[in-house]
């Protein structure tokens, strides 16, 4: 079941990000590593949260979470009309759910949140190192638009796809009508 996230989920959340954390260490990728930024990330998320954009499947425990958050203006530029998507954020899955195309389906939900809001692209962002995630967007038919590397942010890689794209027509996410 996909439900919008509450304070209560703050630390299943930061569980998600710590077990993300140990298995991108244990690829060889440089993305988390310093436990410093889990501060900074709990605040971004209690923010997410309190503005309702930060979302949670759960079956008995949380599995995954995704945010809808605004462009973020470090990489997206005017020209590309900022307003025109909706954004993927924070998109995490417990391993647990490895092979459930739970990441996947996560993104359709996506863009269906674009379609409803009238906007054609579905956008993120991914750090520039991580060439797994980049191929797993890629896999997920987004199209690379362009790199930036702003001196502050070790993000970077920026992908869309059509809003019109449903890789995972046959387990479509629900939400709880009961939010």
């Amino acid at each position: 079941m996909l439900r919008l996230a509450t304070t209560a989920d703050v630390e299943a959340l930061m569980a998600l990000r710590i077990e993300a954390e140990g298995w991108l260490a244990a690829a060889g990728i440089d993305q988390w590593r310093n436990p410093q930024t889990r501060g900074p990330a709990l605040a971004k998320w209690m923010a997410d949260i309190e503005a309702s954009r930060t979302w949670v499947v759960e079956d008995q425990s949380v599995l995954a979470t995704v945010t809808l958050a605004a462009a973020d203006m470090d990489f997206w530029q005017l020209d590309d009309s900022p307003d025109s998507a909706v954004y993927v954020a924070k998109l995490i899955t417990t391993r647990a759910a490895k092979g459930s195309s739970l990441g996947g389906r996560l993104l359709d939900w996506a863009g269906s949140q674009a379609r409803a809001q009238g906007k054609p692209w579905v956008r993120l962002d991914c750090w520039r190192d991580n060439l797994a995630l980049q191929k797993f967007y890629l896999a997920e038919g987004f199209e690379h638009v362009r790199t930036e590397a702003p001196t502050h942010r070790l993000s970077g890689w920026l992908g869309q796809r059509s809003a019109e794209v449903v890789r995972h027509p046959g387990t479509v996410l629900s939400e709880d009508a009961g939010r």
